[in-house]
């Protein structure tokens, strides 16, 4: 085979790889995103305190299958009672809540992009529900999206093998940084009824893991979420390297 010849394989083969690259995804790029967001009352109100419905989502024309887990998780935060059925739609949940609810009652729904990185959608969803009492009740979590597999990343899927154990030990160590930043870490009552607890709303952002909590979890109702953060480095060798910021 003459020198020509190869040099010229050479050069197509540099050339398809080139343009290979160029059909690959750029993870680097925000996925794009578009809001749908909408308010309803209930039909034939004109009350002040009509009972009314607020969904407030993100859609993603290119990766419906997060479109599909999103709506799914928003549903499942609309089952408040044991014996609640999952609704079929969110458009079937809002006739139904809407057909039953009482003057003043509400409910709102809403999915949002918390962040964007090394094709990693991290989606924070939020629910809260008012019926009447002294304060409605709030709800909250996190989809991690992982835009190469395209599929929700569970945290076993972000655990290198075995390391659970010291991912929660990790969180106990957050837990108590959160006490001495909230200067409760003296309060032996409050350390008392509020001890640690898993949460399963972990969110891989880029500064930190991220735990958030629910409301009467680890603190009472009038501190809200609270969130833990635990710093990647103190994750080596226990959330998989892949998913460090960085190095996917």
């Amino acid at each position: 085979m003459s020198f020509l010849k190869l040099t010229s394989m050479a050069c197509l083969a540099l050339t398809l790889g080139a343009c290979s690259s160029l059909f690959q995804p750029n993870y680097r790029a925000p996925l794009k995103a578009e809001r749908d967001a909408f308010e309803h009352l209930k039909p034939g109100c004109s009350a002040q305190d009509c009972p009314l419905v607020n969904i407030d989502v993100v859609r993603f024309p290119d990766e419906p299958g997060l479109d599909a887990a999103i709506d799914q998780r928003l549903r499942k935060m609309t089952m408040n009672t044991p014996d609640a059925q999952l609704p079929s739609t969110l458009k079937a949940y809002e006739e139904q809540f809407l057909r039953s609810a009482q003057p003043g009652y509400s409910s709102y729904l809403q999915a949002k992009v918390r962040e964007q990185h090394d094709g990693i959608v991290v989606i924070e969803v939020s629910s809260y529900l008012s019926t009447g009492g002294a304060h409605g009740m709030p709800g909250r979590g996190f989809i991690n999206w992982s835009r190469r597999e395209h599929r929700e990343l569970t945290l076993q899927d972000m655990l290198v093998p075995g390391q659970e154990r010291a991912f929660w030990q990790a969180a106990e160590e957050a837990h108590r940084g959160w006490l001495v930043g909230a200067k409760l870490d003296k309060d032996a009552e409050f350390i008392r009824q509020w001890p640690f607890q898993q949460t399963p709303n972990i969110a891989l952002t880029y500064g930190a893991v991220v735990l958030k909590y629910d409301v009467y979890s680890i603190a009472p109702y009038a501190m809200g979420h609270p969130e833990l953060r635990i710093a990647y480095p103190r994750l080596n060798g226990v959330i998989k390297p892949e998913l460090f910021p960085g190095r996917g």
